[in-house]
């Protein structure tokens, strides 16, 4: 299994949004995609149409109760798309963990434990910090998608969520790689938005996906909805440009599998 963290300590830049849609893509594809809610918020899982009443076992479980990935992950509404979903229970997991030894390494051995192959790519959704959970995240991670809005503030975030990789592959993960940054909410009738994503390209070079994700209330709409934005409406702008950023996704996962 190829196993990509979605990460970015910034909330509101579309690290939800893009887990569910790059995963429904990478299922349409012939995929086989596990996506794990690691945020407490839940907001993946409600994306995907998981109601809370179907949330028996989640990855609250998976990460301090030990059980297997077969025993939580569900099924969704798009094929070979599945989940492990997230409940409240998962805000008080960054305290119970720090009794453990390994505690940055709990996802990551829940992952190694998996051994039946059922899956060939692992998405996780992180939570809008750089806690336990993120780093959980991190330290399980082949690599990184890291979606950034193209405002002025994301590029300070950026150059601190650059640290704490580093730290991380410094400590625990050596292995651990930079996938892309996806540029979202873009909107290219503010002139800001051209100059950030000017910028961003600049220090980070090839690193920067070419697909940007737009501002489109259609994005908006779909999570209310339960499903994700290729299935509530595949001809939006919004769908279009996660359908480019899933072929790019794709064409980078060979030199992935490969470093794996």
């Amino acid at each position: 299994m190829i196993c990509i963290a979605i990460a970015n300590q910034k909330g509101g830049v579309g690290k939800t949004t893009t887990a569910i849609n790059v995963g429904t893509a990478l299922a349409a594809t012939g995929k086989r995609v596990l996506l794990i809610d690691l945020d407490p918020q839940g907001n993946a899982s409600t994306g995907l149409g998981i109601g809370r009443a179907d949330r028996a076992k989640s990855s609250y479980d998976l990460l301090v109760s030990e059980l297997d990935l077969d025993h939580v992950a569900i099924s969704t509404k798009v094929p070979r798309l599945d989940i492990v979903p997230a409940t409240q229970d998962l805000s008080g997991a960054e305290i119970e963990l720090i009794e453990f030894e390994a505690r940055t390494h709990r996802l990551d051995a829940a992952l190694s434990r998996h051994a039946a192959q059922r899956w060939d790519v692992v998405l996780i959704d992180c939570p809008p910090s750089l806690g336990l959970l993120t780093i959980n995240a991190m330290v399980a991670a082949h690599a990184l998608l890291v979606p950034l809005q193209c405002e002025f503030f994301a590029l300070e975030g950026l150059s601190q969520l650059l640290s704490t990789i580093d730290r991380i592959r410094s400590r625990f993960n050596p292995g651990l790689s930079i996938l892309g940054v996806a540029l979202t909410m873009y909107d290219r009738r503010n002139r800001l938005t051209d100059q950030v994503a000017d910028d961003v390209r600049a220090v980070l070079g090839r690193v920067v996906f070419d697909t940007v994700i737009p501002r489109n209330v259609r994005l908006s709409e779909a999570p209310s909805h339960g499903m994700p934005a290729l299935i509530y409406d595949y001809r939006c702008a919004g769908s279009e440009a996660y359908i480019a950023l899933a072929r790019e996704v794709i064409e980078r996962l060979p030199k992935l599998r490969k470093a794996a």
